[in-house]
C-alpha cells in the first residue's frame, strides 16, 4: 500500500513540493519531553518525509495570524511506522514536534492514517505552539470505500476553502470529520460552512462519548449476578441507545 493515492488527492502543485527527509532527531529535541516518548519515537518511527509546504506564494491562499494563532503555512508529512509501533502516541508526538499546521499521513503494517490538529499560542509559554485535538481517520487507498473515494476527491487544495491558510486547514479538517460520520450514517456528506463543521465535530465527539459509555455499561451488565442490578442496568443502556439514535441525524 502506498502514500501516494492519498498525496495524489491534496493535488499540491509541484512549486509546494519538498521531497526532504527529516531526521528523527527533530522529534526527539521538539515533540518528546519524557524518556518514554523518546523511545517511542526512536523505535517505533521508520522513516519520516516532508512531502511540501502550502505557502500563500505556491498556493496563493494568504496566511493568517490573529491574537490566537499564526499559519504561515502548512506541512504536509509522511511518515512511516514500524509495526510494534504505538501509533495514537507518535501521531499527537509528531503534530506536537512541528510547529506548523500539519497534514499528517502515517502508515503502519499496510494501513494509513491521515491526521490533522489545529495549533495555538500557549497561553503559558510565551511563543510555544501547542495542539488543540487530533483528529485522524484511517483510509484504504488501494480499494477504497464509496464513502473513501468521496472524501479523497474532496482533498485536492484547490478545491479547498481559501480565505487564508487557516479557513483552509479548517476545511480539512471538516473533510475528515464528515469520513468518520459517514462510517455511521453510510454517506459522505461534506460541511458547507465553518459552522456546520463545528456541530459535525460536536456530535461526533458526542456520539463517540455515548457509544463508550454504552460499550462499558454492556461490559458491567454482562457480568452483573443480581437480578435488580442488571435490570437497571438495561433500561439505562436503552436510555442511551435512544440517546445515540438522537445523535445520527445531525451528523
Amino acid at each position: 500500500m502506498s502514500f501516494a493515492p492519498v498525496i495524489d488527492a491534496l493535488g499540491i502543485p509541484p512549486s509546494a513540493l519538498v521531497e526532504q527527509r527529516v531526521p528523527k532527531k527533530l522529534l526527539l529535541e521538539h515533540g518528546a519531553s519524557t524518556a518514554a516518548d523518546k523511545r517511542q519515537i526512536q523505535d517505533g518511527i521508520e522513516e519520516i518525509v516532508w512531502v511540501a509546504a502550502l505557502k500563500p506564494t505556491n498556493i496563493g491562499v494568504p496566511a493568517f495570524e490573529d491574537a490566537v494563532r499564526q499559519y504561515l503555512e502548512i506541512a504536509v508529512l509522511v511518515v512511516e511506522l514500524r509495526a510494534a509501533a504505538k501509533p495514537t502516541r507518535l501521531i499527537e508526538l509528531i503534530h506536537r514536534a512541528i510547529p506548523y499546521p500539519l497534514v499528517l499521513a502515517t502508515r503502519q503494517s499496510g494501513s494509513v492514517s491521515l491526521s490533522l490538529a489545529h495549533k495555538r499560542w500557549s497561553q503559558g509559554e510565551t511563543g510555544k505552539v501547542v495542539i488543540e485535538e487530533v483528529r485522524q481517520v484511517s483510509v484504504a487507498p488501494v480499494t477504497p470505500s464509496a464513502e473513501e473515494r468521496a472524501f479523497l476527491a474532496s482533498l485536492a487544495v484547490s478545491r479547498l476553502p481559501s480565505g487564508n491558510l487557516f479557513v483552509l486547514y479548517d476545511g480539512l479538517l471538516a473533510r475528515l470529520a464528515a469520513l468518520e460520520a459517514s462510517r455511521i450514517t453510510g454517506t459522505f456528506a461534506q460541511p458547507n460552512t465553518a459552522e456546520d463543521a463545528s456541530a459535525l465535530r460536536e456530535g461526533l465527539d458526542r456520539h463517540t462519548r455515548l457509544q463508550r459509555d454504552l460499550d462499558m455499561l454492556r461490559a458491567r451488565t454482562a457480568k452483573e449476578k443480581q437480578i435488580n442490578r442488571r435490570v437497571e442496568l438495561n433500561l439505562e443502556i436503552q436510555r442511551l441507545e435512544i440517546k445515540l439514535k438522537e445523535v445520527i441525524p445531525n451528523l
